[in-house]
């Protein structure tokens, strides 16, 4: 019975006459998989992935039009294809253009084989986020006006390139510096990724939230404009009050303490708990039990 049934089931999978996978297509398939995880990964980090939801979206939508056989819909969507598709390259031009450059430093390349790993101590370290916490402070007593972006996920390479290139590591005296009155650097903002200063005298773009108060200058209004299109932690600190505030995601946090700020920061760190050591319990247990035998 079991061989009768063994020859159906053969017999029946012989009709669909299904290719052979050698060793070869299957190091083909690894390939493809890992390389489109990176690109989706790489997109992720850019415009281009609102971009792939957007689409992902009128998919479905034309999927849906298909099945109900809605002609119309159906004959639009075809013919405004070739003119998306060239909107869509038009609209990425500047990550298309980063990627390529990428490849030729050979950045793309280390990212792949580390794969994005993040320290387990954090985005930065807590030498770096103390040094944050001294300067914002400092030049808020002192009525030093500061926008700091502290990077997350999203890449601020973009408005790097718009700056002047610093590449130091953060001390609260370098950002003091930088901001200082009448300093070639002082006007526009800093950019940290990790625990260095990438770049001074960035442009940001300002948020069009209509409703940010009145008496916001161009510098809160940059913090949040930043903010809404990346999910960088923004540092501003008030020139005519010395008031420290913090952007994130399009909302503003206004007249911040050092507690406050602390807290904001240690979020945007990302900071991975360390796993307690087995070992040190034995120890303990052996301790205890050598304290007992000696009572």
């Amino acid at each position: 019975m079991f061989q009768r049934t063994f020859d159906y089931i053969s017999s029946y999978l012989s009709a669909f006459r299904l290719p052979r996978v050698g060793f070869l297509d299957v190091l083909e398939m690894i390939i493809l998989a890992f390389l489109l995880y990176q690109a989706m990964k790489w997109m992720k980090n850019t415009r281009a992935w609102a971009v792939v939801k957007g689409l992902a979206v009128i998919l479905i939508f034309m999927a849906i039009a298909e099945v109900l056989d809605m002609t119309t819909i159906i004959w639009i969507g075809k013919s405004l294809f070739t003119l998306v598709a060239v909107a869509i390259i038009v609209a990425l031009q500047p990550e298309i253009r980063r990627l390529i450059e990428d490849l030729g430093k050979n950045n793309l390349l280390t990212n792949i084989v580390l794969l994005g790993e993040r320290q387990i101590d954090g985005r930065f370290s807590d030498k770096t986020k103390n040094e944050i916490i001294s300067a914002c402070y400092e030049m808020g007593r002192a009525r030093t006006g500061a926008l700091i972006v502290i990077e997350a996920d999203s890449t601020l390479e973009e408005y790097e390139r718009t700056g002047i290139e610093v590449d130091g590591i953060v001390t609260s005296q370098l950002l003091i510096n930088i901001f200082e009155h009448n300093t070639p650097l002082h006007d526009g903002a800093v950019i940290i990724r990790g625990d260095r200063v990438q770049s001074a005298t960035c442009y940001l773009p300002l948020s069009d939230n209509r409703s940010l108060s009145k008496d916001l200058g161009t510098r809160h209004r940059a913090g949040v404009g930043i903010s809404e299109v990346t999910d960088a932690l923004v540092i501003i600190v008030s020139e005519e009050n010395g008031k420290v505030s913090v952007a994130q995601n399009g909302e503003l946090y206004r007249s911040l303490d050092v507690m406050d700020l602390r807290k904001k920061l240690e979020i945007a760190q990302d900071k991975k708990e360390a796993k307690p050591k087995k070992q040190h319990k034995k120890k303990e247990v052996k301790d205890e039990a050598k304290t007992d035998a000696q009572s």
